[in-house]
């Protein structure tokens, strides 16, 4: 970047500061900014092998023209490097301003990867949501794992499993309500059954859920000296 016209626009990047702005925020006279940035420089190539970026900013002026202002352009070290000539408030603005810019610049990061976020297929986009549903599902039926359905049961008893769900209803074990059965009060808290969820989307594309009674294990064994 050295000796190179700049806007401000291209200083602004979240990584440089000009001797200019440094000069505004600490109430100095920007000719006494770069005569302090010279006499710190000898010391700071000898550390650092490098002098210091020096550029010219072209500013634009009330006539429509511009002129050429020549500044030092400084990293985030290096103009906290030379602050510390300056007194304890003048060292806050600047650390502030650091602050300021680097928020800035993480914004615009975030902008700009945000179109290219955007830039998925629609096949991308369902795919993506069905794993999303399915890993939903997933956990909501995590208590089911493992259970065991009415036709399951039914079939291995060897009957029907309108009979056997009959059958649970006169023994009182379960109630029909709405479509679907449900354990009596009395078979609550009995690990004997579970709620097992399933997802479906409704003739308005409205995603909705159902569920049904599957049997644990205990569940079943209970149903079979009941029923047998």
């Amino acid at each position: 970047m050295k000796n190179q016209i700049m806007t401000m626009e291209m200083v602004n990047d979240g990584q440089h500061i000009t001797s200019l702005e440094i000069a505004k925020l600490v109430g100095k006279a920007h000719n006494h900014v770069m005569r302090d940035i010279r006499n710190m420089e000898p010391a700071w190539e000898k550390v650092h092998l490098s002098k210091f970026g020096q550029t010219q900013i072209r500013q634009e002026i009330s006539n429509g023209g511009y002129r050429l202002r020549p500044c030092y352009l400084l990293t985030k070290t290096e103009s906290l490097f030379i602050a510390t000539k300056f007194n304890d408030v003048a060292r806050a603005r600047l650390v502030l301003r650091w602050e300021q810019l680097e928020k800035e610049q993480l914004e615009r990061q975030a902008q700009a990867s945000y179109p290219q976020k955007l830039l998925v297929t629609e096949k991308e986009l369902l795919l993506k949501s069905d794993e999303i549903r399915c890993h939903q599902i997933e956990l909501e039926n995590k208590s089911a794992d493992g259970c065991f359905t009415a036709r399951e049961i039914a079939k291995a008893l060897g009957m029907d499993v309108k009979k056997l769900n009959k059958k649970l209803v006169k023994e009182g074990i379960q109630y029909a309500n709405g479509g679907r059965y449900m354990l009596t009060p009395e078979y609550e808290g009995r690990n004997l059954a579970q709620d097992r969820f399933f997802h479906y989307f409704g003739l308005d594309g409205e995603k909705k859920q159902v569920s049904y009674l599957v049997w644990t294990k205990l569940g079943a064994e209970m149903i079979k000296d009941r029923v047998f």
